[in-house]
């Protein structure tokens, strides 16, 4: 983290052309000199003098060359001094609240379909990569379980927890077992297992519902039989993408081995919930290298959680080039963090009530 002496050994002639060179960056992706610097942003100082103040930020670190320019480009440093003390978020403009609004107007019945929603929407605005932390399902308790028969071979097995949480899976029906024997199992689990903590179900069923599986249910355990994948996902840390593949049109992606290490990150979902699961409540930036992952060392990320109950449920990480327009990003995940936290919170009453 930079440190504060740095603010106070640069001069406003300093600081105005620093901010120049990172405005610069942030829109071409292209290195500047100082005659780029006064065509554009019209200083009113030398060339000269633009240089020696440019040789100034070089020294204190916030600014480097590169290998094919003369031009300077932004430290991850300069860029670390940028987010901390001269950016704040910004306010969103009338387009892009009213965009965010029709998202959030909406009726939903389920929290998953809220959030992947919102992944989406979040990296449409910024042609960035969104990942959203679903809320974890273990500590969550069972309020309901369906079967809903699609054919004679198949059925949508439906879990749903007290917080809203609605998980669907396609299961096959064993050979030899009506839609009656369905039925009674599913009467006894609602019976039997709702309030159960997510992650006691599967050691509860053999405690609570065997013995009245045996007595009442034909084939009994073929039924069993196909309950432990949907339970063993069901527990799992869920993971919402929005713009999966956004990055790849940034120039840092240009490369195929990046290109291939970053898609194999991110399909590595539970990985990815482990990087992040960390994530402090309050808005944060981290950049480059203080991501702590190799596969990101040229982006950035901008990170929010969301609360349900007061409580922080699950995470927002926008994830971008190190080169982003970070005040309008920042308004933007600090937007969707409130957002979101008001209309889970009242789908969460609802579901109490």
């Amino acid at each position: 983290m930079l440190k504060i002496e740095v603010i106070i050994m640069l001069t406003e002639r300093q600081l105005l052309i620093f901010r120049a060179i990172i405005d610069h960056f942030t829109w071409t992706v292209q290195p500047v000199g100082s005659k780029n610097l006064i065509k554009e942003k019209n200083l009113p100082y030398s060339s000269a003098t633009i240089r020696n103040e440019m040789g100034v930020l070089e020294e204190h670190g916030l600014i480097e060359k590169t290998h094919s320019s003369s031009g300077r480009v932004p430290s991850e440093k300069g860029y670390r001094f940028y987010v901390d003390y001269l950016s704040q978020p910004q306010t969103l403009t009338s387009q892009d609240r009213q965009i965010i609004g029709s998202l959030f107007s909406n009726d939903y019945v389920e929290m998953e379909q809220l959030i992947q929603n919102s992944a989406s929407m979040l990296s449409n605005l910024t042609h960035y990569t969104s990942i959203l932390l679903g809320p974890a399902t273990a500590t969550n308790r069972l309020s309901g379980f369906r079967f809903v028969p699609i054919n004679q071979h198949q059925a949508m097995l439906i879990l749903i927890t007290d917080q809203g949480h609605v998980d669907n899976h396609l299961v096959s029906i064993p050979e030899g077992i009506s839609l009656s024997d369905l039925e009674k199992m599913v009467n006894i689990f609602n019976e039997r297992l709702v309030g159960v903590p997510v992650e006691r179900l599967r050691s509860q069923i053999p405690v609570e519902v065997t013995k009245l599986l045996e007595k009442h249910v034909a084939n009994h355990e073929k039924l069993l039989g196909i309950l432990d994948n949907p339970l063993q996902q069901f527990m799992q840390n869920k993971v919402y993408f929005g713009g999966k593949t956004n990055m790849l049109h940034q120039p840092e992606f240009h490369d195929i081995d990046k290109v291939r290490d970053f898609l194999g990150l991110l399909e590595e979902e539970q990985n990815i919930y482990e990087l992040f699961r960390d994530i402090p409540d309050s808005l944060q930036v981290k950049i480059g290298r203080e991501i702590d992952n190799r596969v990101m060392d040229d982006c950035s990320i901008i990170t929010a959680t969301y609360k349900v109950g007061g409580e922080s449920v699950g995470g927002i990480v926008l994830l971008g080039p190190t080169h982003m327009e970070y005040s309008r990003m920042m308004g933007l995940v600090d937007v969707f963090s409130r957002d979101l936290t008001n209309v889970l919170t009242k789908l969460y009453l609802e579901n109490q009530n």
